[in-house]
């Protein structure tokens, strides 16, 4: 996976005009252009344009490009919940597709989408199965959602929330269909989300095992002795109201006077802490 990664981030430096800019504006004019086929055609666009692997193995190659436009919310009938959801997801995809072209360039982002579809035309063949951009799209919005995790939308317009915890239901979703699909034994179908999560995954490897470093990092720094003394050192500081260093002779402290010096005694039977007056003037606790 990381030479992967690494391959196709070579690639991309290599190759600055191999991208498409504004690729999801073609695509989003694709989207409406095929749902107001629909709606005049009660669906037939989308049959025409769908992939089918076997209409494509007898002569229909368009459906190997035409499937990128048909919309990912699907035509049910032309009441206005159902436009109105389409408008919603597509300007959102048309949104954090450009978010991540400005982020990556144009280049990067069309690399990733279009490995994205060939994942799908690959498991579409093996399997003989049907395949859409959906979990392209969605995993698309897990790119969003690791490059502005705190980003805050608002869900169905009304509730606000961040990025980071949409991305989370967002993997629910892919784990729960690949469970259905699993139980009914469509491996074709099961197999397509997870390529989707491999494509966000050969693009994230790098970003991602930093944040697995990191995480390892923060917990073994918890966990680190030196750590939880000092922690135990600032509780007592905020129980002894203040001070940390108190004399165990004349009984200063360092909020008494923030100048004086303390110094624990290793011949102290104990943890003793005496200021330098008395640290080389006091009986030693055995």
């Amino acid at each position: 996976m990381k030479a992967i990664s690494r391959w196709l981030d070579r690639f991309c430096y290599k190759h600055p005009r191999f991208g498409i800019p504004n690729l999801m504006k073609f695509i989003v004019i694709g989207n409406v252009l095929i749902y107001l086929l629909d709606m005049f055609s009660r669906g037939y666009a989308t049959l025409l344009c769908m992939f089918y692997p076997s209409a494509v193995l007898h002569g229909e190659v368009w459906r190997i490009i035409t499937f990128l436009f048909v919309p990912v919310s699907g035509y049910s009938s032309s009441d206005m919940f159902s436009i109105l959801w389409f408008a919603m997801t597509t300007l959102f995809y048309y949104y954090i597709g450009n978010a991540l072209e400005r982020q990556w360039g144009s280049t990067r982002f069309t690399v990733f989408y279009f490995l994205g579809a060939i994942l799908n035309l690959i498991i579409g063949f093996a399997f003989q199965t049907s395949v859409t951009m959906y979990y392209v799209n969605m995993s698309m919005f897990f790119s969003f959602a690791t490059l502005y995790p705190e980003m805050q939308v608002l869900l169905y317009g009304i509730l606000p929330l961040k990025v980071k915890w949409l991305a989370w239901l967002d993997a629910a979703l892919f784990l729960f269909d690949i469970i259905r699909y699993l139980s009914m034994g469509a491996w074709g179908y099961a197999l397509i989300p997870v390529v989707a999560i491999l494509n966000y995954f050969i693009f994230f490897w790098d970003d991602l095992m930093t944040v697995v470093r990191r995480t390892s990092q923060r917990a073994a720094y918890r966990a680190n002795p030196q750590t939880i003394n000092f922690k135990k050192a600032q509780k007592e500081v905020q129980n002894r109201k203040g001070y940390l260093h108190k004399c165990a002779v004349c009984g200063i402290t360092d909020a008494d006077d923030p100048n004086m010096e303390f110094r624990y005694c290793s011949k102290c039977n104990g943890y003793y802490c005496y200021c330098m007056k008395h640290i080389n003037d006091h009986v030693h606790v055995q």
